[in-house]
C-alpha cells in the first residue's frame, strides 16, 4: 500500500446529486415549473419582501442616537468605603474589587452615600457632591 493508491472506505464517501443531467433529477433540475426561482441567475436579497411595501419603510422612524455621547460606568462614594488598604484608588483597583465591569469605559464618581474616612481616587468624571464629599473626608480627587 502507497499513498497513490489510497481509496476511501466503501460507503464513506456519497456522490454530489447532478441535477439536469437526467434520471430522478432530470428537466426541471429540482426547481419545480416556472418562476422566479427556477429561472438561472435569479438572486433576491435577503431582506426583499417580494415587492411589497418593506418593513423598513412601513415603520415609522422614531428618535435618534446622539454619537458623542460618553457612557460611564458609575460607582458610588458609599462602595469606595467597601475598598481597604489601598491608599491610591484607580479604575484598575475599581475592577479588582467588582466595582466596575470593563477596563476600557470611563469611570464616573457619584456622591450617593456617605465616605469614613480619607480617599485618594483617580477616576474619569466625578459629579459636585461626590468631590465634596471625598475632599470633606480629607481626601483627594483626580481626574484622567
Amino acid at each position: 500500500m502507497e499513498l497513490s493508491n489510497l481509496k476511501y472506505a466503501k460507503g464513506s464517501r456519497k456522490n454530489r446529486k447532478r441535477v439536469g443531467r437526467g434520471g430522478a433529477h432530470g428537466k426541471t433540475a429540482c426547481r419545480g415549473h416556472k418562476g422566479q426561482r427556477s429561472r438561472s441567475g435569479s438572486k433576491r436579497r435577503l431582506w426583499f419582501e417580494g415587492g411589497q411595501m418593506p418593513i423598513m419603510r412601513r415603520l415609522p422612524k422614531r428618535g435618534f442616537t446622539n454619537f458623542t455621547r460618553v457612557e460611564y460606568q458609575v460607582v458610588n462614594v458609599s462602595d469606595l468605603a467597601k475598598i481597604k488598604g489601598v491608599d491610591e484608588i484607580t479604575p484598575e483597583v475599581l475592577r479588582e474589587n467588582g466595582l466596575i465591569a470593563k477596563k476600557t469605559m470611563p469611570v464616573k464618581i457619584l456622591g450617593n452615600g456617605e465616605l469614613a474616612g480619607k480617599v485618594n481616587i483617580t477616576a474619569n468624571a466625578f459629579s459636585k457632591s461626590a468631590i465634596a464629599k471625598i475632599e470633606a473626608a480629607g481626601g483627594r480627587t483626580t481626574t484622567l
